[in-house]
């Protein structure tokens, strides 16, 4: 059975309000990704104790540490061991630090900016590819995949709607050509939707038998792809809708007990991101509980 949790963040940035509002609503773990002004990998020692003693005390595990890990590089510049990868890789190393004070074994990483089309032919390949492109992505991924592989943790590459990693399809791509069993993928589905890719089918047909998918986030959107356009909503009214009992169903049909969590960004007109993730939180666990 998959383990149902929230990102903190999206209920609060104040971590102890966060923790207890998850364990009232009746969720089994937590992701971190800020707590107060700090991303996860900018703890000092003092909030890195601080953060590790809430996690204890409130009795929740943590599931993934999420950082933008090379969130925003350029995969066709940045340089493999230049400063800016080696700056990006030095808080992945904090972060997995902090994931093994936290008894966690997974750890988020990003793809870069994203480039439209990676791969054509008959004349696309010549004229449309942004060459280098998904060479590039494979040079600045294999150094913390070789990291992980050292530290004994698993990286998951979320599919970010801004991301080299814009779909399952990629991600699946990415993780069988790197063939490590340390590298597997964050599936978002809302942001697949700014690929085009829809959870059922295409999305679950490109993860298959589940053995690539490494952690999964779960929200609900109207992606406006041509107006550039994102509405973020309340679980089960937006794009999502329709393909949220199949990919329960195909969860199951797989035995996947890794960890899913609500990413709690709906903010209804006049509330809080909190009073979204109490609209959500029931139909998440009906869903997938």
């Amino acid at each position: 059975m998959s383990r149902l949790g929230v990102i903190s963040d999206g209920i609060s940035r104040d971590l102890g309000h966060a923790l207890r509002v998850a364990r009232e609503a009746g969720l089994d773990e937590v992701e971190l990704q800020f707590v107060g002004e700090r991303e996860v990998g900018d703890f000092d020692e003092d909030e890195t104790r601080r953060v590790v003693g809430l996690v204890r005390e409130a009795g929740m595990p943590v599931s993934c540490v999420s950082r933008h890990v090379f969130g925003g590089l350029l995969v066709r510049e940045a340089e493999p061991g230049g400063d800016e990868h080696r700056a990006h890789l030095d808080k992945l190393a904090s972060c997995i630090d902090l994931a093994h004070r936290l008894d966690c074994d997974v750890v988020r990483i990003m793809s870069g900016r994203r480039e439209m089309i990676l791969f054509g032919e008959n004349g696309a390949d010549q004229w449309n590819v942004a060459h280098g492109a998904w060479a590039g992505l494979k040079a600045l991924v294999l150094p913390a995949v070789e990291m992980a592989e050292r530290e004994g943790v698993t990286l998951v590459v979320e599919t970010g709607n801004g991301g080299t990693i814009c779909s399952a399809t990629t991600g699946r791509r990415l993780v069988d050509e790197i063939g490590s069993e340390h590298l597997k993928v964050l599936w978002d589905p809302a942001n697949c939707m700014f690929a085009s890719e829809p959870p059922a089918p295409l999305g679950i047909e490109a993860l298959g038998d589940g053995a690539a998918l490494g952690h999964l986030h779960v929200k609900d959107v109207v992606a406006d792809m041509p107006a550039a356009h994102l509405r973020v909503c309340e679980l089960g009214t937006g794009q999502l809708a329709p393909s949220l009992a199949p990919m329960a169903e195909w969860l199951a049909r797989i035995g996947y007990t890794g960890a899913i969590s609500l990413e709690a960004v709906y903010r209804p007109d006049g509330g809080t991101f909190e009073d979204g993730f109490h609209a959500c939180v029931g139909r998440f666990r009906e869903i997938f509980g």
